[in-house]
C-alpha cells in the first residue's frame, strides 16, 4: 500500500496582494493557526449543511465556508433546523470553521411534519416541501444582518425556498445579494408539476432582475439563461464548477496492483431517468451472454444508487446479479477511501443534461483513476472529461455503443495502459481555487462593479 499522491496547489494569493483589502480590515481566522485580515462578511442561505447527510449541495457550502476567510470573507450561515432533514451525519461536523457562526431557524418538512394520513395541503410545499422555513429564516437572517453587519447576501439552490429567502432578505435590506443557482432552477419540463414550474419560474425571474452576480456549474446553463434572459449580463454570470478538496485526499491510501477480478465503481444516486442505468445493464447481460465478462473477472458496484429495489429486480431478470452488486451508503471520507480501492470509476449522465456536470466527476478526477463515462460527447460533462484526459466515452444511451465499448475499456483497465486524469489540468477544480474566485467576485460586487 502507498499513500495517495497529492497534487499540489500554488500558494493562495492573500487578499492584501490582491489588492482587495483596506486598511479598515479586521483580523479574523479560519482556523487556529492561520490568520487572515477580514473584512467582508456574507451571510449564506443554505439548507444543504452540517450535520445533513450527503449531497453536493453540502460540500458547496461548507467548503466556501472552509476557505473564504483565506481571502477576507467571514461567512455567517443561515441554514434549516436539523429536523428537517431526512438522514443526519456528523462526520463533517469538524469541518466547519470555528469562526463560521451557523443559526438554524425555525423550519418542516412538509411531506413528514405536515401531513395526516400521507395528505397535507398543496399550498404548504410551494415552492418546495420546506416552504415553512420561511417563516423561521427571514426574520433570523435580519437579526443576523444587523448583528453580524453583513455586506452580502448568498442564496444557493437547489433548494428554491433558500433562493426566496435570500430574495426577501435582499430586499428588506438593500444588501447585493448573489445567487448559486448550479444547474438551471427551471427548464421547459422541470419541475414537472404546472403549479411548482410557475412558482420556481417566478422566484429566477426576480433572482435574475434584483441579483447582483449569479454563479453556474456547467457553461451551457449560463447560455441558457443568457438565452432566456435577454437582458443578463455576461459578466453578472460567473461559472464556478464543484470541485474536490486536497485535504479530503490526503489521507487516502492507494492499494498496489493485484491480479484480483476488475472492480468498476459508481458511487452516489443514479436517477432512473436522467441517469437511466438500462441500456448498460442491457450490454453487460449480453457480454456475460458470449463470454466476454464473468463474475469472475468483472464486479461492478453501485454504492448508494437509491432505487435498488427496481435495479435489483431488473439485474436478476437480466442474469447479471452476480456481475452488478449494490453496495450501502457511507461517510464522505469512507466514500471517497473506498473509490480509491476501485479499478475503475463509472459516471453516467444522460443527454437530457448535457448542461449539466456531476458533481463527482471532480472527485473522480482527483482520484487518478480511469474513468467509464456514460455520456454524450457532446455535453459538458464530456467537455470536462476531455479536457482532463483519462476517460472512455460512450453514450448512456446507446446500447449497441456500450456494448461495443466495454469490453476493450475494462481489457485496459487490467492492462493498465488506460490513461488517467491529468494532475495539472484537475488543480483548477481544488475548492481552494474555487472559493478564491467566489471571493473576488464578491469584492466586485461590494464594491458596486457588479
Amino acid at each position: 500500500m502507498m499513500h495517495f499522491n497529492q497534487i499540489a496547489e500554488p500558494a493562495a494569493s492573500t487578499p492584501e496582494a490582491a489588492g482587495h483589502l483596506g486598511p479598515a480590515c479586521a483580523p479574523g481566522s479560519n482556523t487556529k493557526s492561520s490568520r487572515r485580515s477580514v473584512c467582508g462578511r456574507v451571510l449564506f442561505v443554505a439548507y444543504h449543511f452540517p450535520p445533513l447527510k450527503g449531497g453536493s449541495g453540502l460540500l458547496r457550502s461548507l467548503k466556501f465556508c472552509r476557505y473564504l476567510p483565506e481571502f477576507g470573507w467571514s461567512p455567517t450561515v443561515l441554514s434549516i433546523h436539523t429536523r428537517a432533514y431526512d438522514q443526519l451525519d456528523d462526520s463533517q461536523l469538524k469541518e466547519i470553521p470555528e469562526m463560521v457562526q451557523v443559526t438554524r431557524a425555525f423550519g418542516l418538512d412538509t411531506h413528514r411534519h405536515l401531513a395526516i394520513g400521507g395528505r397535507y395541503l398543496r399550498s404548504c410545499a410551494i415552492p418546495d416541501r420546506w416552504a415553512s422555513w420561511l417563516l423561521g429564516a427571514v426574520p433570523a437572517g435580519l437579526r443576523l444582518i444587523r448583528k453580524n453587519n453583513i455586506d452580502i447576501i448568498f442564496s444557493t439552490f437547489p433548494i428554491a425556498t433558500a433562493v426566496l429567502v435570500g430574495y426577501i432578505l435582499h430586499r428588506l435590506t438593500h444588501k447585493p445579494w448573489v445567487v448559486d443557482f448550479r444547474d438551471s432552477m427551471t427548464e421547459d419540463d422541470y419541475p414537472k408539476d404546472p403549479r411548482i414550474h410557475r412558482a420556481y419560474r417566478a422566484i429566477e425571474r426576480r433572482a435574475i432582475r434584483h441579483g447582483s452576480c449569479f454563479l453556474f456549474t456547467a457553461p451551457a446553463a449560463i447560455r441558457m439563461y443568457r438565452d432566456r434572459y435577454q437582458d443578463l449580463k455576461a459578466d453578472k454570470c460567473l461559472l464556478l464548477p464543484n470541485g474536490y478538496d486536497e485535504a479530503d485526499f490526503q489521507a487516502i491510501v492507494s492499494p498496489t496492483a493485484t491480479n484480483r477480478k476488475t472492480r468498476l465503481l459508481h458511487s452516489g444516486l443514479i436517477y432512473p431517468w436522467e441517469r437511466n442505468p438500462r441500456p448498460f445493464f442491457r450490454a453487460l447481460a449480453k457480454l456475460k451472454a458470449e463470454g466476454k465478462i464473468s463474475s469472475s473477472t468483472l464486479s461492478v458496484e453501485l454504492r448508494a444508487c437509491g432505487n435498488e429495489v427496481g435495479f435489483q429486480r431488473e439485474v436478476a431478470q437480466l442474469g447479471i446479479d452476480d456481475v452488478v452488486h449494490f453496495a450501502r451508503s457511507l461517510p464522505y471520507q469512507a466514500s471517497l477511501e473506498d473509490a480509491a480501492t476501485a479499478d475503475a470509476l463509472l459516471l453516467l449522465q444522460a443527454g437530457c443534461c448535457d448542461h449539466q456536470i456531476p458533481a463527482k466527476a471532480y472527485e473522480y478526477l482527483r482520484l487518478q483513476k480511469p474513468i467509464l463515462a456514460l455520456t454524450t460527447e457532446t455535453g459538458d460533462t464530456a467537455g470536462l472529461l476531455q479536457e482532463v484526459g483519462g476517460s472512455t466515452i460512450a453514450d448512456l444511451a446507446n446500447e449497441e455503443a456500450l456494448y461495443a465499448a466495454l469490453p476493450e475499456f475494462l481489457q485496459r483497465v487490467r492492462k493498465g495502459t488506460h490513461p488517467v486524469p491529468s494532475a495539472l489540468k484537475c488543480v483548477k477544480f481544488s475548492r481552494r481555487r474555487q472559493a478564491e474566485r467566489l471571493a473576488r467576485c464578491m469584492w466586485d460586487v461590494k464594491a458596486g462593479k457588479l
